[in-house]
């Protein structure tokens, strides 16, 4: 019943926590050996993106092919409290079970959202840049994917985790960025980037309301119609078995479904550069990446199950029952299927990072990020619907006022996060990468979803790199970052708490949930001169 309004909720945090957990994961694979410590040391034309300052260390026309795998895995167990109750209901049929780890989808401009389901994800993408001889401008421009989340649990019919996310892409692919280096001195260097991007939101997800209110009139209908075959006195007071055996409410069940599909195809951010690099043995670097306000266009679509259908039907087909539907600002019907246009602002915050590169002895290098997000000034976020949701009128007991719009608070936090790197010059052509980053999440743990299933994780890369004799370089990284959450009963009201009046959407109400976010990375980049 209030399932719409935290659904759309969940559906926001997804756009932001992916930002601070599963960004930067196929962009480099010398960034991402180096656990993305490399604002001191930019990673060839990925400088775009890391620093384009960077770009002034490049000296020739250059080509960047890249190519990317990544893997995301989500397992999950759900368990029911020993005092689950709601509204009377006390056998939750998902207690016991247990959520696949999930595929991939790939979302492409135009294309929409790919029907394949993918073990993995592969992402090329190509940069070049121009540089001039005697000239202290270098000019770049590379297509990349500066985040990717992606999740689907559709493979299995019956997937408990399909109440919380059954397909989830969220994505942001930059298709152009034009950016210039600036060489001022042999020492200090400047750089700006215009990364164009095609951004992505698509969520279908089953919904159910393990709520105590509607529990509780599916046990006074089971009390007065056990077989779900109203009476005339039903008919003459609420109408509560008006719906037939198929308007019987169980908490547990399927009640609707939602498939959610929009996107900005083009939105502008600007990254600005500086690295400062006295001795070959050390380098600061500086990197500030704006943030934007992406409109974000696109369609919906509710399917209501017979339950909730029914249900109102009989309430508005008896003598009471459109009396008490009226006080209560229940719908006079809700349609098996309502479908439309939606359309909201998103803002995405800046974000301002800082590195260090320091080389002790000639084969040794050290590397060292910090990086600050700041989530905290998104407030809120508002879904504008093209018509008044029936599904969502059910609500208005709970103060939701305008059935056609949501505005949802968020509660982010800013954080700080950090990465560590290794660089080893193992022999004059062969170096040797190693990387760690701990990542934080935007949201504190009692925030998790399975929309959004992305605690605080770490991060362990590798790599190398093999310089051959025309110029020409070998790059290859892998990496693996993972997290886990223990998610007691009723801790994480985006989850399963079990509350009267709970808004926020929790599918699994009164159940302990485990899991764990799993991913996998191998990139590879051959660069060359032209």
């Amino acid at each position: 019943m209030k399932l719409s309004v935290g659904l759309a909720l969940c559906m926001a945090l997804a756009t932001g926590l992916h930002a601070e957990v599963t960004d930067n994961i196929a962009i480099d694979p010398k960034a991402m050996a180096l656990g993305n410590a490399v604002t001191a040391d930019p990673p060839g034309l990925a400088s775009i993106h890391f620093n384009p300052a960077g770009l002034a260390r490049i000296d020739t026309d250059m080509v960047d092919n890249i190519f990317t795998v990544a893997s995301i895995r989500n397992n999950n167990t759900f368990k029911a409290a020993p005092d689950l109750d709601i509204g009377g209901f006390r056998d939750d049929p998902l207690s016991g079970t247990s959520s696949a780890g999930g595929r991939q989808r790939l979302t492409l401009p135009i294309a929409g959202l790919l029907p394949w389901h993918l073990p993995a994800v592969a992402l090329p993408s190509l940069g070049y840049a121009f540089h001039q001889e005697g000239s202290p401008f270098t000019f770049a421009t590379l297509s990349y994917m500066p985040f990717y989340y992606s999740l689907d649990r559709s493979e299995h019919a019956n997937d408990p985790g399909a109440y919380d996310g059954k397909v989830v892409d969220i994505q942001r692919l930059v298709y152009a960025s034009p950016a210039v280096g600036y060489k001022y001195s042999d020492t200090l260097r400047f750089g700006v980037a215009v990364p164009i991007a095609y951004a992505s939101m698509t969520i279908d997800t089953n919904m159910r309301f393990p709520n105590p209110l509607l529990g509780t009139i599916g046990q006074l209908q089971q009390g007065s119609c056990p077989n779900g075959n109203g009476t005339v006195i039903d008919t003459l007071s609420f109408g509560l078995c008006g719906g037939g055996p198929a308007g019987m409410l169980n908490p547990f069940q399927k009640a609707a479904s939602l498939n959610l599909n929009m996107s900005a195809p083009f939105d502008p951010t600007i990254n600005l550069g500086v690295l400062w690099e006295p001795s070959d043995s050390f380098a600061l670097g500086a990197v500030f990446q704006g943030g934007t306000s992406t409109t974000y266009r696109g369609t919906y679509e509710f399917d209501t199950e017979p339950m909730l259908r029914q249900f109102v039907g009989g309430l508005n087909n008896s003598l009471l029952g459109p009396v008490a539907a009226a006080i209560t600002g229940l719908p006079q019907q809700i349609p098996a299927v309502q479908k439309g246009n939606v359309v909201s602002t998103i803002p995405f915050p800046s974000r301002f990072q800082v590195g260090l590169k320091y080389k002790p002895v000639s084969f040794l290098q050290f590397n060292f990020d910090v990086s600050y997000a700041d989530w905290a000034r998104w407030n809120s976020m508002t879904l504008q619907f093209d018509q008044n949701i029936n599904l969502l009128e059910v609500a208005h007991i709970f103060g939701l006022a305008n059935s056609s719009q949501l505005t949802l608070p968020l509660g982010f936090r800013s954080v700080v996060n950090f990465g560590a790197g290794l660089q080893v010059q193992a022999s004059r052509d062969l170096t040797l990468r190693f990387g760690y980053e701990p990542r934080k999440s935007s949201l504190p743990a009692s925030s998790i979803s399975l929309l959004t299933p992305l605690p605080d994780t770490k991060l362990y890369g590798a790599g190398l790199e093999y310089r051959m004799n025309q110029g020409d370089s070998l790059n290859v990284g892998v990496s693996y970052m993972k997290g886990t959450y223990n998610i007691r009963a009723r801790s994480d009201c985006n989850l399963n708490c079990d509350g009267f009046f709970n808004l926020i959407y929790n599918p699994y109400a009164a159940s302990n949930v485990a899991g764990d976010f799993i991913v996998r990375y191998f990139g590879m980049k051959y660069s060359h001169s032209f």
